[in-house]
């Protein structure tokens, strides 16, 4: 009976191991808006449905990492779901105090640009497998709005 209950294991985590499952890109980083105490960033994520049917998404877990620390982290729950075979776009706002912006002016000094990386959880609630979590990251740099771009 033993044997039996394992083959039936392997046979199942075989097949799941072949689903198909959501992907994700981050495909920008950007600012959005400058104020005096904030800076609002937005990143736009496209993730691709691979199923005919629309997928809840959970959540979206988010960080933003400059300089080796954290300067802006969240999560957005319930943000939608995701279209059966299409791509769907969401945009992710992030706030940054100004007084962590300043305390990266060595970084930003330098070229006036933020070098960043982003991570993002997207939770989803998929059938079969349960709750599954697609982390998406990516390296760059962020051109900063100069005194001239703001006023």
């Amino acid at each position: 009976m033993a044997q039996l209950v394992n083959k039936a294991k392997e046979f199942v985590a075989d097949k799941i191991a072949d689903v198909k499952k959501p992907e994700a890109d981050l495909t920008d980083v950007s600012i959005k808006n400058v104020s005096r105490d904030s800076a609002m960033f937005h990143s736009i994520l496209e993730v691709r449905n691979p199923y005919s049917h629309s997928i809840p998404i959970c959540e979206i877990s988010y960080s933003l990492r400059s300089a080796g620390r954290e300067i802006a982290s969240g999560t957005m729950p319930d943000p939608g779901s995701l279209k059966g075979n299409d791509i769907t776009k969401l945009e992710v706002p992030l706030k940054v105090p100004y007084n962590i912006l300043m305390s990266l002016m060595k970084d930003i000094g330098r070229d006036w640009d933020l070098d960043y990386e982003m991570r993002i959880g997207l939770t989803f609630d998929l059938p079969i497998i349960g709750n599954f979590t697609l982390p998406v990251s990516k390296k760059g740099e962020l051109k900063l709005p100069t005194l001239s771009d703001i006023f």
